[in-house]
């Protein structure tokens, strides 16, 4: 059974940092491709960041270049996300997900690429 369990979110003035972790069971985890997409209330699921399964490549929302990282450890089945600088806009639920699709041929900004999600983790940032 794949299993993939965000955690790290919380409660964060604007301006400071949390990162986020998913660690991923139940599936080959080198092969597949990594990301992170939130939600906020009322707004549709949107893209955040993404990795390939190497992690030599990785992908970015222009809303967060510059402020977040997304990294993985193939040792310990977990992906990361590091958020710096946060706003109150990054408020929303963060999900990670798994795609066995090579994140350097297809679109993995897209939601229909991951075959498996996280439950979401809440981030919330005060102004």
């Amino acid at each position: 059974q794949v299993q993939l369990v965000e955690s790290g979110g919380g409660l964060v003035q604007a301006g400071g940092s949390l990162r986020l972790s998913c660690a991923a069971s139940g599936l080959p985890y080198r092969l597949y491709g990594m990301g992170w997409f939130r939600q906020a209330p009322g707004l549709q699921r949107e893209f955040v960041a993404a990795i390939t399964r190497t992690g030599d490549n990785t992908y970015s929302a222009d809303s967060v270049k510059g402020r977040f990282t997304i990294s993985r450890d193939n040792t310990k089945n977990t992906v990361y996300l590091q958020m710096n600088s946060l706003k109150p806009e990054d408020t929303a639920v963060y999900y990670c997900a798994a795609t066995p699709r090579d994140c350097s041929i297809y679109r993995c900004d897209d939601g229909p690429t991951y075959g498996y999600w996280g439950q979401g983790t809440q981030v919330t940032v005060s102004s």
